[in-house]
């Protein structure tokens, strides 16, 4: 069975590696030694992981953060390539579930960043792994949206979400739509079909984390 969350780790560092700790990212004021830090907290820091989606441990997680950020830049990858196997999120019975979204998401936020960037070719396996977590996201994003909106990856699935209303159509490849989902819509490959003004809402709506 492919192991897409080690490929996409794998391709993550490395990318990392070959553009230094002070690449942008697709993360608004992160570079990549930000960005390599906070996976290193989501995977050996169980005390101060929950700031990543819990409001009150959020000032903790950050000092953590960043303190971890000041360590040399090839010890910092060099953690990121080797998680722990005690780790809730990367120990071989969850590393990917939890994590082929998870590096996907996070390799394409440095790839880009950077000028140039083309979307790649993902394997149909890859491709079909990730429509099921960009389901959830849909679900979870979308629900409130004031539209009935159709989210399509077309050779995969579709869904309906949204409080009703006027008609609005989310088309895109899996990971595209994971992207979109996860707040990253300026730089994922979709299409929005439906009225200019419901189509720009939800291109700049807060969604994700």
């Amino acid at each position: 069975m492919p192991r897409y969350a080690r490929s996409e780790r794998e391709a993550l560092v490395d990318l990392m590696l070959e553009l230094g700790p002070d690449a942008p990212t697709v993360n608004e004021g992160w570079t990549t030694r930000d960005l390599a830090a906070h996976l290193v907290v989501r995977e050996r820091r169980p005390d101060a992981a929950g700031g990543i989606v819990l409001p009150p441990l959020r000032g903790y997680a950050e000092r953590v953060r960043r303190r971890i950020a000041a360590r040399p830049w090839a010890e910092l990858v060099g953690l990121v390539r080797r998680p722990p196997l005690w780790s809730p999120v990367s120990n071989p019975l969850t590393d990917e579930l939890a994590n082929t979204l998870e590096f996907f998401i996070h390799h394409e936020d440095v790839r880009r960043a950077a000028a140039g960037w083309q979307p790649r070719d993902l394997p149909a396996g890859l491709r079909a792994r990730l429509w099921k977590p960009a389901s959830l996201m849909a679900r979870a994003a979308l629900r409130r949206f004031p539209a009935d909106l159709l989210v399509q990856a077309p050779g995969h699935g579709e869904l309906s979400v949204g409080r009703g209303g006027e008609r609005l159509r989310l088309v895109g490849s899996p990971g595209e739509l994971a992207l979109f989902l996860s707040g990253r819509q300026r730089v994922a490959r979709v299409q929005v079909d439906g009225s200019a003004p419901l189509a720009d809402r939800l291109r700049h709506a807060s969604l994700g984390l």
